[in-house]
């Protein structure tokens, strides 16, 4: 019997009791009057009473006008003789009694309902759609090859940690290839890469590939407000792997239940410790767990217990990082199965054109550029709607409803022109993909560059020429308008972080030598040290701020004599901003030439559209690895672009997000 026909018996059975009860309860009541027995008394005396019916105590008569009465009687012997004595006509019955199942019902109604409910509750929650009373229960859920349809061949630009999984995948089905020479299945995997770059995505693909049993949690699903739930959770989990062995467990954001022990400022019991001691003994402790592979993400593995991340638990960590050229490629074409696309989109430019983005980058590229062609009526995705998109995911969506003043419109053509003129004229910096003075996002105006390759490593000659277009906005604003306006606050904070890093992280100043200087970045509710102490002297320190103040203001020097040197360029950059609002690389290079700008309906110059830049700079931006953008902001908490983030000092690649709210340069 399916679950419709159950609720609708049990319905019917809800609804006829309630009718039972109703007329139980609610019997109709009789029209007759009801007396005293004293008016009673004085009736029959008074010769007004023709004929009484007795019921037990009960008495129900007709009076001498045809009315009925109802009374009942006290313990009285001489009522019979005084209704005989005043010729009454008296009837006697015996009382009503109500039915056997009726007594039955009315005196076993209350438990029964109480059992019922009961047995409600239980079936719930053996059905697992109910949580009273299962609290250490674990929330794993079974994925089988059905349920996922994701592959491996649905994952692209991340090889090698496809790789490393489909060795899983391959132990599982043909155990005794490896273990024939002594070796043995990783007893954990753990995928480390910044947010979008396919981890969870990855685990899918493995589900859907191993062909056992495979259990997906989230790191949140084992702390709840009661006390000893996680590890009772974690036990309840690896209990049901061990009796679906081989199998594997998938745990999401392991960050959650994972973090360092002695973290944080509070003292007592604390939850999330025991859940992990819990999870350190299920993995590798006095009992083994053979046959169980723990698969776990996170984007935070410096947060990581290290007793968590040994060898014997996780035997391996798998770096998922944002992928290259072709990658990137790879992704556009698995994210455009479904998409019908123009003959003239190049996917190859694309993905050469979008440097730094995640795989999620990409899908959101591809689902922006299919709601811009959708939006306009098209039947296809051309190459101008993902144009569209890149702008809108880099520099964020325009705000034509904002209006500005004349004068803030010619300080912002001037303050992003002089970015633009400066990027421009030092060879070797990155390419001009696009300037606009089209408000976007939180932003007055931008100036967007785009490398030429996929850069993991930043010269000192590279930092130099960054400072230099961070402060050509500021320069140009003193030149021309011999004034200083807030929007270059965040091109200062940002010019003074990247000085700063350089002498004190590393080691680019002659003065102070290849050392490192500075405190610990851990926070303090990481568990680490709660105070840091400065590992040089005061004496050093004020060389420290004198050698960053050198750096920023020969920066500033250095910009200031090439617009200085070119003010009939910066003027004509500015006037052609405040003409069409927006201007690609390639309408810089015209300017700077001396040539008229084609019309604006007119198709761009080879590469235009794509930001390609002169010939010593490269063919474009679209073989680049991170934008860099530049943007006026209309007050202090400007928010603008720098390079992506350079390796920092463990050698580790940096990141290539493109966030308008986020200050990124060199770490």
């Amino acid at each position: 019997m399916n679950s419709f026909a159950k609720n609708i018996m049990l319905w019917a059975a809800i609804s006829l009791v309630m009718v039972v009860l109703f007329n139980l309860f609610n019997q109709p009541q009789s029209p007759s009057a009801r007396f005293s027995y004293s008016e009673f008394v004085q009736k029959v005396t008074s010769g007004e009473v023709v004929s009484v019916k007795i019921q037990g105590r009960r008495i129900s008569g007709v009076t001498s006008d045809g009315s009925k009465f109802m009374t009942y009687t006290p313990e009285d012997p001489g009522m019979v003789g005084m209704l005989m004595q005043n010729k009454v006509q008296v009837m006697a019955e015996p009382e009503e009694e109500s039915p056997w199942y009726m007594t039955l019902l009315i005196s076993w109604f209350p438990m029964l309902l109480l059992v019922g409910v009961w047995i409600f509750f239980m079936r719930q929650m053996q059905n697992g759609s109910g949580r009273a009373m299962s609290f250490g229960r674990s929330r794993a859920r079974m994925i089988s090859q059905e349920q996922t349809k994701i592959t491996f061949e649905d994952v692209a630009g991340v090889d090698e940690a496809k790789e490393e999984l489909s060795e899983v995948v391959q132990f599982l089905s043909d155990p005794k290839r490896f273990t024939r020479l002594g070796g043995r299945i990783p007893k954990g995997v753990l995928l480390v890469g910044s947010p979008g770059t396919g981890k969870t995505l990855l685990a899918r693909a493995v589900a859907g590939e191993a062909g056992v049993p495979f259990f997906s949690i989230s790191g949140s699903d084992f702390v709840e407000m009661f006390v000893g739930v996680g590890a009772a959770r974690v036990r309840d989990l690896f209990l049901q792997g061990k009796k679906s062995a081989p199998c594997l467990i998938f745990i999401d954001e392991i960050d959650a239940v994972g973090r360092q022990r002695g973290a944080g400022l509070g003292g007592g019991h604390d939850e999330r410790e025991q859940t992990l001691n819990q999870l350190l003994v299920e993995m590798d402790g006095f009992e083994s767990n053979e046959g169980v592979i723990l698969i776990a993400a996170t984007n935070r593995p410096d947060v990581l217990d290290p007793a968590l991340l040994r060898p014997g638990r996780f035997d391996r960590q798998v770096v998922v990082p944002t992928p290259d050229v072709r990658g990137r490629k790879r992704i556009l074409e698995v994210h455009t199965r479904k998409t019908p696309l123009n003959p003239g989109v190049d996917l190859e430019v694309l993905a050469r054109g979008t440097p730094g983005f995640s795989g999620a980058d990409l899908e959101n590229l591809v689902n922006e550029a299919a709601l811009q062609a959708a939006k306009v009526g098209k039947d296809h995705v051309a190459m101008e709607d993902f144009e569209h998109a890149k702008d809108k995911v880099l520099m964020g969506k325009e705000r034509r409803s904002l209006i500005l003043s004349d004068e803030e419109k010619r300080t912002t053509a001037y303050h992003e022109a002089g970015h633009a003129l400066v990027a421009r004229s030092l060879p070797g910096t990155d390419p001009i993909h696009k300037v606009s003075i089209i408000p976007r996002g939180m932003a007055l105006g931008v100036t967007m560059q785009l490398p030429t390759d996929d850069r993991h490593n930043y010269s000192k000659e590279y930092l130099d020429k960054s400072l230099c277009v961070l402060m050509g906005g500021r320069v140009a604003e003193e030149l021309v308008l011999n004034q200083l306006t807030t929007g270059a606050g965040n091109d200062i904070e940002r010019a003074t972080n990247m000085a700063r890093k350089m002498v004190c992280k590393w080691g680019m100043s002659k003065e102070l030598g290849p050392l490192s200087y500075g405190e610990r970045d851990d926070e303090i509710f990481l568990g680490k040290d709660l105070v840091h102490h400065k590992n040089f002297s005061d004496e050093t320190s004020r060389r420290i701020d004198a050698e960053v103040r050198k750096i920023v203001e020969d920066a500033y020097a250095r910009a200031q004599a090439i617009l200085t040197a070119n003010m009939d360029i910066l003027h004509a950059i500015a006037a052609a901003l405040l003409e069409r609002e927006t201007i690609s690389g390639a309408d810089i290079d015209l300017i700077m030439r001396g040539e008229p700008l084609p019309p604006q309906d007119a198709p761009a110059p080879s590469g235009g559209s794509s930001g390609s830049a002169t010939s010593q700079a490269g063919p474009g931006p679209e073989s680049g690895a991170a934008s860099e953008e530049f943007s006026l902001e209309p007050g202090d908490d400007a928010s603008e672009k720098a390079p992506g983030e350079a390796p920092g000092s463990d050698g580790s690649a940096g990141s290539a997000e493109n966030d308008a709210t986020k200050p990124r340069e060199p770490s």
